[in-house]
């Protein structure tokens, strides 16, 4: 998309309203009073052939009247008038549209319009938001393109992306102390879609975190690309994504669709970027707000550190840190001594810190408590709780607020990122939120979001290139929809062909020659029948193992060719592979990005649901680092007294078959179980299916 068309389109210095009015009600009488509430001050025009003036703007008959082309066109007019109004705007060379009429591609009688209006709208590489949504606001530049009534709201360095109309205006509607930069409502996206946002937001002046609030998975290769921009800035990202969608159709008819679904996948690309993963709107916002503060996250080579005036509350953080997996590390020895000093006999000294509220009001000696945690060489990170009722009276008010100013001045001075945090989402008003902000302490409203919130913050820093890397292999996989499965007998040819271990094997058409086979590999062999209509073979009994005579195989070839499956399969004879850990090697290429998938595998495979999602390209380093993290972890490296696995082979075959599902445009590669022992890993079942063509 024309990045320079974005960039005028969010910060427009000239507006032309096509339907300007000033019926009340109406979308183009809003648009006018917004830009009017908001101040716009730049150069704005209607667009009404029956007006000259609404208001105190001047109106042309129509958009090729304008003396020259203005940076932003805000179409407010019925759907049948908007190809038009589209088509006009790229003739007079305008920078972009915002499109908040309906009736297009969101129902049937307008899908032919909006076609019409991508058509012309991508030839011309000219953005357009919408249609169907509420447009954007851009707060810095008082420029309100939006549907609904806005306000004027402070301005600060979040901005936000919304796919729904109603979350992006419930956003604006909060008081939750949030400076909004810029809120986009993409609408139906028929041009531009929440990736474009994003790498356009990214580079905007004053933007230091964006929130997502997403429906659909999107296009991988630009959403990866833009989170690499976003990396680039230095731009904290925090994402919301509703909507679990159907697993692809290669994937669902093996065990990765159920183990690695769209949703999974999309989180592994957003969690790979260092992104923040919200679960709800207000997890959303104050992650948002805390992303746009400068000192907002830890280096991460030291662990969190709660305090509280309750034990109560100490205990409910604990639990809360114990569920997210928030690292709680003891108090240094010298840091408890100068707590000892600091601290009345009622408190315990601990992480938690109950410093019990026996010292309310005493802001030095708080301050001091506080930046002596926040200096404790295992803390980089404080979670500072403290609640403040919307009402006080008269002579309990100074006590409450130097309590906090305590508390803000040890968190101001101490080594670690401090997160102020109110126990209930009520109990910290937009005006405290700014006062704290201003000394450089983010806040958050509410416990659990306050944990949630810490221990997202927590996540490493994205790699620009790597997600350039990601970017790079979704435009290079294979796309579209699933084409033709392969037999195993084929897909282990292209296993053995990309270096991955396989079984040794042969192919046999009947009992004898399947004897014979088994009598060259050497016995016990394992015998399969092999078919691009077979993929779980244990379910359909079209597998025996451990046979050990040529009388078995070939009794056991006789009732495997007698199965209703076994037309126009063959036989595929292997020689039994060393026992091992059974462990899951799977690759997809139809999720927003091509992704690799690595668990605990075998039967048990949905069951355990132990998996890592890495997108490609994944190298061995990082596959094996996913392995070391997996619960069953324990199984590879030696637990309980096992011999622990090559794990650096079974990373090296585990990324080799990522490289196989890029390179030979397959849509899924699935191998369950890969054995892996002390002396390598052998992949014994392998699915695969080709992209179609």
């Amino acid at each position: 998309m024309n990045t320079e068309g974005l960039s005028r389109l969010l910060a427009p210095r000239s507006i032309a309203v096509v339907g300007a009015t000033d019926r009340e009600g109406a979308y183009g009488d809003t648009l006018l009073r917004n830009l009017a509430r908001l101040g716009y001050d730049g150069e704005l025009w209607g667009v009404n052939p029956k007006r000259e003036r609404i208001r105190d703007v001047e109106c042309v008959p129509a958009l090729s009247d304008l003396p020259r082309p203005v940076d932003a066109v805000a179409v407010a007019v019925p759907a049948p008038a908007v190809p038009d109004a589209i088509a006009d705007a790229v003739a007079l060379g305008c920078g972009g549209a915002v499109v908040v009429s309906a009736g297009l591609g969101e129902v049937e009688s307008g899908r032919e319009l909006e076609a019409r209006l991508v058509a012309t709208a991508r030839a011309a590489s000219f953005p357009v938001c919408g249609p169907n949504g509420n447009g954007i606001v851009n707060f810095p530049a008082r420029a309100g393109l939006w549907g609904d009534s806005v306000q004027s709201l402070p301005t600060g360095g979040v901005a936000m992306i919304s796919q729904s109309g109603n979350v992006a205006v419930n956003a604006l509607g909060s008081r939750r102390g949030i400076g909004f930069h810029t809120i986009v409502s993409t609408g139906n996206q028929a041009v531009c879609d929440a990736s474009d946002w994003l790498g356009a937001l990214c580079a905007a002046d004053g933007v230091r975190s964006i929130a997502m609030f997403l429906e659909e998975d999107g296009d991988g290769e630009r959403l990866a690309a833009a989170l690499a921009d976003c990396a680039d800035h230095g731009i904290g990202v925090v994402v919301l994504k509703v909507g679990s969608s159907e697993a692809g159709a290669g994937a669902a008819a093996a065990h990765t669709g159920s183990l690695a679904g769209d949703q999974r996948v999309f989180r592994a690309l957003i969690e790979e970027a260092g992104a923040c993963w919200a679960r709800e709107p207000h997890e959303l916002l104050e992650i948002a707000r805390v992303l746009a503060e400068p000192r907002a996250r830890p280096d991460r080579t030291g662990g969190v550190a709660f305090l509280t005036c309750s034990g109560g509350d100490s205990g409910i953080a604990a639990d809360e840190a114990d569920r997210v997996g928030l690292p709680l590390p003891p108090l240094a020895e010298s840091t408890r001594e100068r707590l000892d000093e600091l601290l009345t006999e009622a408190a315990t000294i601990g992480n938690p810190l109950d410093y019990t509220s026996q010292i309310w009001a005493e802001r030095e000696r708080l301050a001091a408590i506080v930046a002596a945690v926040g200096d404790d060489p295992a803390i980089d990170q404080m979670v500072i709780f403290h609640d403040t009722p919307e009402e006080l009276s008269a002579e309990t008010e100074p006590g409450w607020r130097a309590t906090r100013e305590g508390l803000a001045d040890g968190a101001e001075r101490s080594a670690a990122v401090p997160l102020f945090a109110s126990t209930l989402p009520d109990l910290i008003g937009d005006t405290i939120i700014r006062e704290l902000a201003d000394r450089g302490v983010a806040s958050v409203a509410g416990l659990h979001t306050a944990v949630r919130c810490a221990a997202e913050l927590r996540r490493p820093p994205g790699d620009p290139g790597r997600l350039r890397d990601i970017s790079a292999a979704s435009a290079a996989a294979a796309r579209g929809d699933a084409g033709d499965w392969l037999s195993e007998a084929e897909a282990k040819a292209l296993l053995a062909g990309a270096g991955i271990p396989v079984p040794a094997g042969r192919t046999a058409a009947d009992p004898a020659a399947a004897a014979a086979a088994a009598a060259e590999l050497g016995l016990p062999v394992a015998l399969k029948l092999s078919s691009p209509a077979i993929q779980h073979k244990s379910d359909a009994g079209a597998i025996a193992l451990g046979l050990e005579s040529g009388d078995e195989v070939a009794e056991a070839a006789a009732r495997l060719l007698g199965l209703p499956l076994a037309a126009d399969a063959e036989l595929l004879v292997e020689r039994m592979a060393a026992p091992g850990v059974e462990l899951l090697v799977a690759a997809r290429a139809d999720a927003v990005v091509p992704a690799l998938v690595v668990g605990i595998g075998g039967i048990w495979t949905e069951a355990l649901d132990d998996v890592a999602i890495i997108p490609l390209p994944a190298s061995p380093d990082r596959v094996e680092t996913a392995l070391r993290g997996l619960r069953g972890a324990a199984l590879l490296t030696g637990g309980r007294g096992r011999e622990p696995a090559d794990v650096a082979a079974v990373a090296s075959a585990a990324a080799a078959a990522g490289e196989l599902l890029l390179t030979e445009g397959l849509s899924l590669l699935e191998l369950n179980p890969v054995l892996a022992g002390p002396g390598g890993c052998t992949a014994v079942d392998a699915v695969a299916r080709r992209a179609a063509a």
